[in-house]
Order: C-alpha cells, then structure tokens, then sequence
C-alpha cells in the first residue's frame, strides 16, 4: 500500500505534499528532531496529517504527488475538507 498525504502546521499555514508506503513510520520521521536543518517539515513544523489517500501502485502514488503539488493553495484546500472539513489532526488515528 502507498499513501499520498498532506501535512501541515498548529496554525494550519503551510501544506506540505508527500507520498509513502509507510505513513506511520514516515509521521514519526517528520516529527524527529534528526531531520536536516534545511528539512521543510522541520523548518515549517509541517507534523500534523490532515489528509491522505491509498493507492496499491507506487507509480499511482507518485503520479497523484505531483499532480497535487502543482495545485494552488486553494485547490489543496478543497481537497483536503472533502474528507476532513474541520482540518482534524489524523496523526493519532494512524
């Protein structure tokens, strides 16, 4: 299984649009003080899931990464309230 996922901040200003085959692990490797200084996340404080998709094939997974990425704020934003409208924090349900 792979996952394409957004993370963002407390304040919830920042997005930031990965993709893993281990959304658990890769949570835990986001919010670890050994990331590299020049790290997004780390500089961002970009730990909190908000919103994620499956995908069987890594190809899939990747392709949909990029797609994303190349959204607009806006567009991210309206993706991510139609699975979770009040912006949760998921990273517990994981």
């Amino acid at each position: 299984m792979y996952y394409v996922y957004i993370l963002t901040n407390s304040n919830r200003s920042v997005l930031y649009v990965g993709v893993t085959n281990d959304l658990k692990v890769r949570l835990n490797y986001h919010q670890s003080p050994s990331l590299s200084s020049n790290s997004f996340t780390k500089k961002y404080k970009a730990y909190f899931l908000i919103y994620f998709e499956t995908y069987s094939q890594v190809i899939d997974a990747i392709s949909r990464e990029k797609e994303i990425k190349g959204w607009t704020r806006k567009r991210k934003e309206e993706l991510i309230n139609t699975q979770n409208k009040s912006w949760k924090f998921l990273n517990d349900s994981m």
